[in-house]
Formats: C-alpha cells, sequence, structure tokens
C-alpha cells in the first residue's frame, strides 16, 4: 500500500464498516436507503449510521433529501484513492484492515475512553 493510500485510510476510517459501505456505495453507483444498506452489507442500524455520519463528515458519501445515500466525493482527487481502496481491499482485505487496527490515533482514544468519567 503507497503512502498516499496509507494516510487516506488512517484519516477516513474509523471501522471496517465505513469501508465496506464506501465501496458497495462505489462499485455500484447508486443510491440507497439506510435499510437496504443494513440489508445488503448484514450489518446493524447503528452500524450504517454511524458509518453513514463518518463518510458524510469525510467528504466521501451525500445524503440525498428523500434520505438515500450514494457515492459522492466533495473533492474529486480522492476518486483516484477510492479506486485504489477499492482494488486493494479486493484483493488483500486484510492489508486495509490492519491499517485501520493499528491507527494510532484510535488507540489513543480508545485509551482515554477508558478514563472518561460521565454525570450521574
Amino acid at each position: 500500500m503507497n503512502r498516499e493510500l496509507n494516510d487516506f485510510v488512517e484519516s477516513s476510517f474509523r471501522s471496517i464498516w465505513s469501508v465496506e459501505l464506501l465501496l458497495l456505495l462505489y462499485r455500484q453507483q447508486r443510491s440507497w436507503t439506510p435499510e437496504e444498506l443494513v440489508s445488503e452489507l448484514r450489518s446493524s442500524e447503528v452500524v450504517v449510521t454511524q458509518s453513514i455520519e463518518a463518510l458524510v463528515a469525510g467528504g466521501l458519501v451525500l445524503i440525498e433529501t428523500d434520505g438515500r445515500v450514494c457515492y459522492s466525493l466533495v473533492d474529486p482527487d480522492n476518486d483516484l484513492l477510492v479506486q485504489q481502496l477499492n482494488d486493494l481491499y479486493r484483493k488483500r482485505p486484510g492489508a486495509v484492515r490492519k491499517v485501520i487496527v493499528q491507527n494510532p490515533a484510535d488507540q489513543l482514544r480508545t485509551f482515554s475512553d477508558a478514563f472518561s468519567f460521565r454525570k450521574l
């Protein structure tokens, strides 16, 4: 995996579910309802909703006025990175998973969350 793609994966994805969702939208090039995405990905509503929110925040997908979700990039230059991610994930999904799991920012966040206190 080249450095640019590695950086893109580290900065854009907190879970493999987000990768799966983005690549489904990229490959199919159509709008999906959240319910269709839950069914197609065999996931939960919570996971799909969180993934959609993260991808929207990252400028990788768009929620249309009717609530459907589609592949739409804020920065068209990212299209090549998504294409490279798609190719790599088809051939070596473990390499993509490794980058996400070993993301230092997520490890630090997980560690710090263990010490956060909630008001009762």
